[in-house]
């Protein structure tokens, strides 16, 4: 919409009477040789004007040019063509919601759920059965039907793990949350690991957030935690942060926000070597374009590579999900970019990494399409 200045009303001399020179605000210039005035002299321009405006120009090239310089680097990497034989490798995996240890699922929908994975690369299943309380306790109300789900998804689907998937939000930034600087937090978070694994469960797979950067505490919990998972030969599995795509980036998004989302790759690979699989949420990741996050997708790939064991499983999440928001776009973040540039990061990091996969998130917000898009972009099937 325009908007229209309004006018002021121009003075005349019937109304105001003569003015002297210094009474005209500078508007109009020294009388000329018949005593008329002369035309108005340039206005001057205030210098603080100036200068504010300069820095107003400067602030705006310092934060511009490096964002539209990272998002072309971000562009030029989703280009190229991936290697051949960089497919599934039968490592990958689907988090799935808490209806299929709640009561709401039945055989029925194992079965369709059986011929849904038939032909995939899936191999394990992150089935939520939390989350954890604030205390690190979990109650067994909260999975009563986790048996019956091992068990049909064993009979449907052999050969495919069952993984109980817990979680809860984290001090400091919900200061009513979980705390792991808490020793009686962590021992009440085993103890909950041992009651969940003595249902059935093939393994456990956390996803704690937000966990900071650095965080020491956590560290020790999944010190712990494996020891446990270890004495019963069952895997410990981790969702992970995105890696800093520059260094020390999530310093800086900490102190600009103070949420710092990303980790920087030295503790990535500390998480990593303490588990027997890291899956990285690799969507939620504010591009704006679908060559920009795929490009994002292959810089996380060949990050996490750099620095995860080859004895660990390395799964890198596609998104199965369509939301809108600062952090998500649904027209950017698309299955077809993030298989793409899973395959181009891997590619050019460690094409022949054998404990490798992607990790489908979530199953009750996958379209035909986001299936599709992952059986001919990663297994290369119809």
């Amino acid at each position: 919409m325009e908007h229209t200045r309004a006018r002021e009303p121009e003075d005349t001399e019937a109304e105001n009477g003569p003015r002297e020179a210094a009474e005209r605000d500078g508007r109009d210039g020294p009388p000329g040789p018949d005593g008329s005035p002369s035309a108005p002299e340039p206005e001057r321009r205030r210098p603080w004007a100036r200068r504010l405006r300069r820095i107003a120009l400067a602030l705006v090239l310092v934060l511009l040019v490096p964002l539209l310089t990272a998002e072309t680097a971000l562009w030029i990497n989703f280009t190229g063509d991936p290697a051949d034989g960089t497919r599934t490798r039968d490592r990958d995996a689907l988090w799935l919601g808490h209806a299929w240890v709640d009561g709401r699922k039945k055989d029925a929908d194992v079965t369709a759920l059986a011929r849904r994975l038939d032909g995939t690369g899936i191999r394990d299943l992150y089935v939520h059965s939390g989350p954890l309380e604030h205390d690190g306790t979990l109650p067994k109300s909260a999975y009563p039907r986790a048996r019956w789900f091992i068990d049909a998804v064993h009979r449907e689907l052999p050969g495919v793990r069952v993984q109980a998937w817990l979680g809860d939000i984290l001090a400091p930034e919900h200061p009513e949350a979980l705390h792991l600087e808490r020793a009686g937090s962590r021992a009440a978070i085993l103890r909950s690991t041992r009651e969940i694994l003595d249902t059935g469960y093939d393994g456990v797979h956390f996803d704690l957030e937000p966990l900071h950067s650095g965080d020491g505490n956590y560290l020790k919990l999944l010190d712990a935690l494996h020891e446990e998972t270890a004495s019963r030969d069952v895997p410990l599995s981790v969702a992970a942060h995105q890696i800093d795509p520059l260094p020390a980036f999530h310093s800086f998004w900490g102190t600009l926000t103070g949420h710092p989302k990303w980790w920087s790759q030295e503790y990535f690979g500390q998480v990593a070597r303490r588990v027997d699989q890291i899956a990285v949420m690799s969507y939620d990741t504010i591009q704006p374009l679908e060559g920009t996050y795929g490009g994002y997708v292959a810089q996380q790939t060949a990050l996490a590579l750099e620095v995860t064991p080859r004895s660990t499983d390395l799964l890198m999440g596609l998104p199965f999900f369509k939301e809108n928001r600062f952090g998500h776009w649904a027209h950017a973040e698309t299955v077809p970019a993030a298989v793409r540039g899973v395959r181009l990061g891997l590619s050019r990091t460690d094409a022949d990494r054998a404990r490798f996969g992607v990790a489908l998130y979530v199953d009750f917000a996958a379209t035909e399409a986001d299936w599709k898009a992952y059986r001919e972009g990663w297994l290369d099937a119809p």
